[in-house]
């Protein structure tokens, strides 16, 4: 992707304001209790989002199972410093945020009711030194909170003085009751995606506002091409929250295939007003053109192809345009574009021949649909490139 060649190049050029790796790893657990450790998985997870919800770029689940290995460390096992350390430098990450939790409750009785004590620590692995200890306790409970101040107090080591004020950063994240919160991570790790199913839904049963959980449900739907049940799940994804730019984006691509042509566009025109991205407003154009609006669509797909003009489904789309407003020759000069990219690309090869026999009336839109969208989304990359091009205030 353009944006993502983009992103690289000028966090090279742009030296100290270069973009930060981050890998945060799964909190350990000294309590003793196997049936524990998804509280340091949630942890983790909340300091990832939080970050990523800022343009850091963090490591995802599946580096960080790669470090494991090549360390041949076992996930979740407690890790001294110093293997932290390699692990963060054989990921290439700049920083690592890594902790420890310690869950206590009186004799006799159920630890889900005793008391957490979160203590986080962080690495700069650029400049070779420790960072900040930090750390927070109080009620099992009242873990959703806690982690979020965690979060937070990570964000001021990151960001500095780019990070939101801390009332910014609690309306991103509601209070999560814990049993619903256990079921969401549980789903997270959980390897089938019946299973993940099943827990994400749990935990919007136990707590029917948990928008995360609703995102995960509507993209799994979404994953399986069951268009009306992730369009459900993903219309409840409140602007609030990080996911919601990409939650509205898979919501027009369901709506789109579900024809609702009308929804797709205001879905897609939402996400490109805030993050104008090459796939958005490829989509938001591919909406528009089976609205029978050729000309706003072609500007669409031209804007998408002048921000990547690499990928060959842009080229198509502005193609296929040309060709309905009956502009047979610059159409042609499109098709020969994909086919140069891709030649064994039989639709364009077709469409191409239709320009070349110059007999290609102004075919209804809503006919045929050959338009060409986009499922990936690449948010953080946007950002990334975003806060390194900003002037530091």
């Amino acid at each position: 992707m353009q944006l993502l060649r983009a992103v690289v190049f000028v966090c090279l050029c742009a030296g100290s304001l270069s973009a930060q790796n981050v890998l945060v790893l799964p909190f350990f657990n000294t309590t003793g209790s196997n049936n524990l450790e998804w509280v340091g998985e949630s942890i983790c997870q909340t300091i990832r989002e939080a970050l990523a919800s800022e343009g850091v770029l963090t490591l995802d689940r599946q580096a960080r199972e790669e470090g494991f290995r090549r360390l041949s460390v076992k996930p979740y096992t407690v890790l001294t410093k110093a293997t932290v350390m390699r692990m963060g430098e054989s990921l290439d990450a700049d920083q690592v945020i890594f902790g420890s939790f310690q869950v206590t409750a009186p004799e006799g009785q159920d630890r889900s009711k005793g008391t957490i004590r979160i203590h986080a620590q962080a690495i700069d692995l650029r400049k070779a030194r420790r960072g900040p200890e930090y750390s927070d306790h109080g009620p099992l409970d009242d873990l959703a909170r806690l982690q979020s101040r965690i979060a937070w107090q990570t964000m001021e080591f990151v960001l500095a003085d780019r990070r939101p004020t801390e009332q910014q950063f609690r309306q991103r994240l509601p209070v999560i009751r814990l049993d619903a919160l256990e079921s969401y991570v549980r789903g997270t790790l959980a390897g089938a995606a019946d299973q993940k199913l099943k827990y994400f839904t749990q935990a919007i049963r136990l707590d029917p506002n948990y928008s995360r959980a609703n995102f995960e449900i509507g993209r799994l739907h979404f994953e399986r091409r069951a268009y009306r049940p992730a369009a459900e799940a993903l219309q409840k994804v409140p602007t609030t929250d990080v996911r919601y730019r990409e939650a509205t984006f898979l919501l027009g691509l369901c709506r789109y295939y579900l024809a609702d042509f009308a929804a797709s566009e205001r879905a897609f025109q939402t996400v490109a007003q805030q993050v104008p991205l090459n796939e958005v407003i490829n989509n938001l154009g591919a909406a528009q053109s089976r609205l029978n609006q050729t000309a706003v669509a072609l500007e669409n797909f031209k804007k998408a192809m002048e921000g990547d003009p690499a990928d060959p489904a842009y080229h198509f789309n502005v193609g296929y345009a040309l060709l309905h407003q009956g502009d047979l020759d610059a159409a042609a000069e499109r098709f020969r574009a994909v086919l140069a990219r891709n030649p064994d690309d039989a639709e364009a090869t077709t469409m191409l021949g239709r320009c070349l026999r110059k007999s290609a009336a102004k075919a209804p839109v809503r006919s045929e649909g050959f338009e060409r969208l986009k499922e990936n989304y690449q948010e953080s990359a946007y950002w990334q490139l975003k806060a390194v091009l900003e002037p530091k205030r």
